[in-house]
């Protein structure tokens, strides 16, 4: 999920628990140009707070006239459609040609919707998918634990949604030095979970990022408690290998998409013979990026950050390879 979704689904369990009743809004289906996704969500309350975001244009203002007068989704959810004529679209500034499907429930706030809706956020929160689904015929709802991420999928003629909630990325950061800050700051604005992680309790202390995870803890744990899946990206940035190795010995085992460590290239072929030396296999220290980042020169902190969440974005859209290969032969002609 995106940060501001679990925003979403942590207002509604807050409303719910303190006796709140509200509405959740699902996007479920756009055309054209949409400034958000499918799947993406908003809930508002009687009292007209709104948390999330359908479109970034006037939507939102008109779904909450319509829900805090009667006119929609006044029992049980309800199919709405925003863009259906021209006119409707400039008004409410969906991008040109935007159509915009959403699905709105009527949130309750009895004992069934909070523990249907803590168990959801206690899923994500703890980086497990759920899958719900709405039935609009009627107004049943169910959840069910799921293995994997699945793509929403609302059936018009069924009247069912079934939207697969799952784990936001997470960029998982060994080390709380300056890089790690600048790091971290971008990769929260590219919305990623960050967790930095480090045993030197006086500088975690000391690093004042907001909206971060810190753990004080030895990074080998760590990873194993809080980063072992396939959508989280582990980066190694202390400089100190007694720290930085202990944890690539384990992160290069998991199933993280993205593994990199900070160092010159002398470094890091130093770091690779050690990691030789404690017993892992030439296709676990492969997965390895070190030199971490994009080779553009980088010299300042920020810079770094920047190369650094580079490689990542490339490796998780899977280019990689051709990128690196393209950017070596640019710096050589340099």
């Amino acid at each position: 999920m995106q940060a501001v979704d679990q925003q979403v689904l942590d207002q509604v369990c807050q409303w719910l628990d303190s006796d709140e009743s509200c509405w959740l809004a699902t996007v479920v289906e756009t055309w054209g140009s949409s400034p958000r996704p499918v799947g993406s969500l908003l809930t508002c309350n009687r009292a007209g707070q709104v948390r999330g975001s359908l479109s970034g244009g006037c939507v939102e203002d008109d779904l909450l006239e319509k829900l805090t007068s009667g006119e929609l989704a006044r029992e049980r959810a309800q199919f709405f459609q925003y863009g259906i004529t021209p006119e409707e679209t400039e008004r409410l500034g969906l991008p040109c040609g935007g159509h915009l499907n959403i699905v709105v429930e009527p949130l309750p706030a009895d004992d069934a919707y909070r523990g249907h809706f803590g168990h959801l956020r206690d899923r994500v929160v703890g980086r497990r998918s759920v899958r719900r689904t709405v039935d609009l015929r009627n107004g049943a709802t169910s959840i069910e634990d799921v293995d994997a991420h699945a793509p929403l999928h609302y059936d018009g003629e069924a009247r069912v949604l079934r939207h697969t909630y799952g784990p936001q990325f997470q960029l998982f950061i060994i080390g709380s030095g300056m890089v790690s800050a600048y790091v971290a700051e971008m990769a929260q604005a590219l919305d990623y979970q960050v967790t930095v992680c480090d045993p030197r309790a006086h500088l975690l202390d000391e690093f004042s990022v907001a909206g971060v995870t810190k753990i004080n803890d030895m990074p080998d744990d760590a990873i194993q408690k809080h980063a072992s899946d396939p959508l989280t990206a582990i980066v190694a940035l202390t400089h100190d290998p007694r720290i930085d190795d202990m944890g690539m010995m384990v992160a290069l085992k998991t199933d993280a998409f993205y593994i990199g460590a900070m160092g010159s290239t002398r470094t890091s072929a130093n770091r690779r013979e050690r990691l030789k030396a404690l017993e892992l296999t030439d296709a676990e220290i492969a997965r390895l990026h070190a030199p971490i980042g994009l080779p553009i020169g980088s010299k300042t902190p920020p810079e770094i950050a920047v190369a650094i969440l580079a490689e990542i974005t490339a490796v998780r859209y899977s280019v990689a390879s051709a990128t690196h290969t393209q950017l070596e032969a640019v710096t050589r002609a340099a």
